[in-house]
């Protein structure tokens, strides 16, 4: 198995001329011309006019936060003006909560509870980190079908569940996927990779330049993993 790390970078000051890096968006870039030309730029609140400018500059790639979320068509609509390879979507999610509702009317006899969520779900968070209520899986398939090509996942997989969200949405999505920390600084990278399937990361410096540490440790009955 091979799994295939990036920088996420906070700044042009941690982008490396041989590694793949994803660049999270500041005003300052748009006066550093080839910082932008070797990242993919992650967009959390900026507007559609902002992405323009990125990709008129030469970004690689725009990651689109937020303003796909409120207008789908800034997607297309860069799609057909840019074409689909330099258009991403950036998507950070948490478990949708569930909350319980009393059904009063179909017995006297007994009340019913029923739950607003039948399974566990992850949902899109706005840029201020509030839930959108958007169930991230059924607006990433939207998307798709708009015509996105690549997915900057950013979640913090605590447990089982989220586990098994994380090995969904690689099952479905295959290498258009890249997951992300969102808020942990320190994620049990190995248990994203063994039991998750995570097969493409894009990490914050600190645990880029520790990522050979961050993997599964193998026994003789496990299949090896190579990072690259």
């Amino acid at each position: 198995m091979s799994v295939q790390f990036c920088c996420l970078a906070r700044n042009p000051n941690e982008v490396a001329p041989i590694v793949p890096t994803f660049l999270h968006y500041t005003p300052r870039l748009a006066s550093i011309a080839h910082a932008i030309a070797r990242a993919h730029v992650v967009l959390n609140a900026e507007s559609e006019a902002t992405a323009i400018s990125l990709l008129n500059a030469g970004a690689s790639r725009v990651f689109v936060g937020e303003a796909a979320l409120l207008d789908g068509g800034v997607v297309q609509r860069l799609i057909q003006r840019f074409g689909a390879p330099r258009i991403g979507l950036q998507v950070p999610v948490q478990r949708q909560a569930v909350s319980w509702s009393f059904e009063t009317e179909s017995n006297e006899d007994f009340n019913v509870v029923t739950p607003s969520l039948c399974e566990p779900a992850w949902e899109v968070l706005k840029a201020d980190g509030e839930p959108s209520g958007i169930r991230a899986s059924l607006w990433i398939d939207a998307m798709l079908r708009h015509g996105v090509q690549s997915i900057l996942l950013r979640a913090d997989i605590c447990d089982d569940a989220d586990l098994n969200l994380c090995a969904g949405m690689v099952e479905t999505l295959g290498n258009k996927l890249w997951i992300a920390p969102l808020n942990d600084p320190a994620p049990v990278i190995a248990d994203w990779i063994r039991y998750g399937q995570a097969t493409q990361l894009a990490l914050p410096a600190a645990l880029y330049h520790r990522r050979h540490e961050l993997l599964p440790r193998t026994d003789d009955t496990d299949t090896p993993i190579v990072a690259t």
